[in-house]
């Protein structure tokens, strides 16, 4: 472990492993197989980097991204590590070139696209000393999974070719039926299951629901000018979506940019390298975006839309805040994504794992209980307190007796004969007088109009809560009308009465000015004048990042991450050997990056004295 333990500090800049990641490493070492599921983050990868560099041979990671084979090996060869990919993008002549230094045995870690597998199986991967197979994103492998990808299929050759090398197999989500079916179609013999937690306290989690898709505009660019100059995704279910809120978000001084399948390769792939090397700060992008991202200082993830699974939101969310800060996340939940997820599941060749996964989504997104409680036990993980970085916790709700306004609207679904829908039941208590709704006598009925006192959106967010209540149930296969359920049937004809959680109005701006002067601003060429010395340091260190990463053409994380940059605003580090003490600094680094680091946290030092 001591010799481990240098080696982690050398290539990596940390001192200690974190949760199981030595336990993990160990059995790796000891040529045995493993199931690895530790949260985006969490340091999945140096369970079989680090093992790779220790044992003699060539280490196998098949990976399902060219983006994400790319993203690991700058970050490998920026810590002195001898890396390479293969897969079908590159020219022949560099593939050869790659195979050559392999046979060699010039490269540690290889990382091989998973359909490449079976056609180097035959001649290439028999001439290698592999030392290990690493199986990045494992999830993708079963079709219980929520990302299942059929050439991930074709992996169980790896176990039947190389019967002596130890496979370790990792993903961030996989619930017990996936972890099962992972082990079964890769063929693992007895391995060993390492489950992390879950938990990402570093994230706070907000749910806004029930929103008009100006008023998720207008939140949305409230939320952005709050974390001014940092990087953020925007996930959404349409891919028009995506074109028309990055040119939303651009005529209010956003530098914002679009993401799906349907563009051209040059325009997504420009897309992905603007986005990892801060030339635009937001990315507005279906959930094709993101797997092969490793870029550590996103600070922020939005939800356009409601995903289809837990499994799918805690993947995309996990995008944000992977060096451990402090990080913020925000989901939309309406009806229509729910209608449309639910015909999307109904229409699967799974439909019943599938409804019951959106289901859950469902009761997440509607939960007044702490959020990251609902998140843990999916996961299995139990959690006996709130943990007070949710809207849930920051925000407790006050309730009242709502057995009143719960039997006006159950009375009305009552009158109509269960045929309306929460559109048309709004209209009814609220008295309108449109024209489908007096042509079919709504207003004729005793409750017309006996809510006109609340306005409409106080009615849907009522409407929410007793759907969530289970009082009232949506008939999706009927033309999504509303019915009243055995436990409304007791608050209506008052054998029960029920509690209500007080409507709020929401924080954020209703509107939202164009004007100039309330564009974001473009950040500041030198340093800001500031009285604090932490505050002007660490915006100092931000453009020297910046400026060398300019300089040598890859992202401004890999030179050194936000948490990094945060450890040297604290410790203030003016000579080389204080410099080798910050966190993510080893050998490499402080060999190339330590002199002008040192230098300028002096020069800012100095000139605050001043």
């Amino acid at each position: 472990m001591k010799e481990l333990l240098l080696l982690l500090k050398k290539f990596f800049g940390y001192t200690s492993f974190r949760p199981l990641q030595a336990e993990i490493i160990q059995r790796v070492l000891q040529k045995e197989d493993t199931l690895v599921l530790m949260p985006t983050g969490g340091g999945k990868s140096i369970c079989y980097q680090l093992p790779a560099i220790y044992s003699p041979g060539t280490a196998l990671v098949v990976s399902p991204l060219i983006a994400l084979m790319k993203d690991q090996v700058e970050s490998l060869i920026a810590n002195g590590i001898p890396a390479a990919a293969l897969n079908s993008m590159m020219p022949e002549e560099e593939q050869q070139q790659v195979k050559q230094l392999c046979v060699q045995g010039k490269i540690k870690l290889l990382y091989i696209s998973p359909e490449r597998i079976k056609t180097e199986a035959d001649w290439f991967l028999p001439r290698l000393d592999i030392s290990l197979i690493a199986i990045d994103e494992a999830h993708c492998i079963s079709h219980w999974g929520h990302d299942f990808r059929p050439e991930y299929t074709q992996l169980s050759i790896l176990k039947e070719r190389f019967p002596k090398v130890p496979i370790v197999a990792l993903t961030a989500t996989a619930d017990k039926i996936t972890r099962k079916d992972i082990i079964e179609q890769l063929k693992l013999r007895e391995p060993g299951v390492f489950i992390s937690s879950f938990d990402r306290p570093n994230l706070s989690l907000t749910v806004r629901r029930g929103l008009t898709k100006k008023e998720k505009i207008a939140a949305i660019i409230h939320f952005i000018r709050k974390h001014t100059g940092q990087s953020g995704i925007i996930y959404c279910m349409r891919r028009n979506d995506t074109t028309e809120l990055a040119e939303d978000l651009g005529s209010y001084g956003i530098k914002a940019i679009a993401y799906h399948a349907g563009l051209p390769p040059i325009l997504r792939e420009k897309a992905q390298e603007d986005f990892i090397n801060d030339r635009v700060d937001v990315v507005c992008a279906t959930v094709a975006f993101g797997m092969g991202i490793d870029k550590s200082n996103v600070r922020w993830v939005i939800h356009y839309s409601m995903p289809g699974s837990i499994e799918n939101y805690y993947q995309e969310i996990g995008r944000a805040g992977r060096d451990g800060m402090k990080s913020d996340t925000l989901l939309f939940y309406s009806l229509s994504d729910l209608i449309v997820l639910r015909r999307f599941a109904e229409e699967s060749n799974q439909n019943e794992i599938n409804i019951e996964k959106l289901n859950w989504m469902r009761r997440y997104c509607e939960s007044e209980i702490c959020r990251r409680r609902v998140l843990l036990s999916y996961f299995g993980e139990e959690s006996d307190h709130d943990c007070g970085n949710c809207d849930v916790c920051k925000n407790p709700p006050k309730r009242f007796d709502g057995s009143i306004l719960i039997q006006k609207a159950l009375s009305a679904i009552a009158r109509t004969g269960e045929r309306v829908g929460l559109p048309m039941l709004i209209d009814i208590l609220r008295g309108s007088s449109r024209a489908e709704l007096i042509e079919k006598g709504y207003n004729r009925i005793k409750t017309y109009g006996a809510g006109r006192d609340l306005p409409y959106k106080q009615w849907k967010e009522y409407l929410y809560q007793m759907i969530q209540l289970g009082y009232i149930e949506i008939d999706y296969a009927n033309g999504q009308t509303l019915k009243i359920t055995p436990s409304g049937k007791k608050i209506l004809y008052g054998e029960q009465r029920a509690q209500l959680v007080f409507y709020k109005e929401p924080e954020e701006e209703t509107r939202t000015s164009k004007s100039p002067e309330k564009r974001v601003k473009a950040r500041p060429i030198r340093p800001i004048r500031s009285d604090s010395v932490d505050e002007t340091l660490l915006d100092a260190l931000r453009q020297l990042r910046k400026q060398i990463a300019d300089r040598e053409h890859i992202p401004a994380y890999i030179i050194f991450s936000d948490d990094s940059l945060e450890d040297m605003v604290e410790k203030k580090p003016v000579t080389l050997d204080q410099f080798s003490d910050i966190r993510g600094v080893g050998q490499i680094k402080l060999e190339r990056y330590g002199k002008v680091f040192t230098a300028l946290t002096r020069f800012v030092l100095k000139k605050q004295e001043g």
